[in-house]
């Protein structure tokens, strides 16, 4: 086998630079698609949450029952798309005859779309995605997830924080399963002057549907 000179060199920067470039239509027509067809949706929330709960549980059945509250309000409801608590929450929105949108990203394990979404969007990269999390929803609701769920919950605490984005509620639930995760917030990262009392105010905590839907209102009130 030859050795690689400088041209093989140059010919593979050359092929990724090629790449990288038509790489850009993709994440444009990503975004287009997204525009367009969550441009005429009424206000929205948006419901994060594990992939990996079953229709069997408490937290299932929680989501459910939220999204089924909000579409009677008046709300749409976006999710990720896919199982757990996603289809939970696609699940509760289309039975009560409401907008019920998933945006689906293509990975190799774990996210399939689930059958309740009347609105599909798929996405091959995760920060478009997250733009249309954040652009179409009035309030976020963080059910127990793993990684990919406490992503988001930190990406749109962090686009309040620094005034990229206008304020919404950011609703934490199922207060077991986040109680950890905020002592160490307000023990650690406060008390050691990471963030300040207005950061750790962002989150709200609570273990009831009914609860969440006043929330959403009240602020659906103060910026009508």
């Amino acid at each position: 086998m030859r050795p690689r000179s400088l041209l093989d060199r140059q010919y593979v920067i050359d092929a990724m630079t090629v790449g990288d470039t038509w790489r850009m239509f993709r994440i444009m027509a990503e975004f287009v698609e997204g525009f367009e067809h969550l441009a005429d949706l009424p206000p929205a929330v948006s419901i994060f949450g594990s992939a990996r709960v079953g229709p069997e549980s408490q937290e299932y059945q929680m989501a459910e029952r939220l999204a089924r509250m909000l579409v009677e309000r008046g709300y749409a409801v976006i999710t990720g798309g896919g199982p757990g608590i996603m289809e939970a929450a696609n699940k509760g929105a289309a039975e009560a005859g409401g907008q019920s949108v998933g945006l689906n990203i293509e990975l190799p394990f774990e996210q399939k779309p689930n059958p309740y979404a009347n609105l599909q969007l798929n996405f091959r990269y995760f920060f478009v995605r997250k733009v249309m999390f954040v652009k179409y929803a009035i309030a976020y609701v963080v059910m127990p997830g793993g990684f990919g769920t406490v992503d988001e919950l930190f990406e749109a605490v962090t686009l309040i924080q620094t005034n990229k984005i206008k304020p919404f509620p950011v609703i934490l639930m199922v207060k077991r399963y986040w109680e950890g995760l905020m002592k160490w917030i307000k023990e650690t990262m406060l008390q050691e002057g990471k963030i300040c009392q207005k950061d750790v105010d962002l989150f709200h905590l609570t273990d009831d549907p009914e609860e969440v839907v006043e929330m959403v209102d009240k602020f659906r009130r103060i910026i009508a």
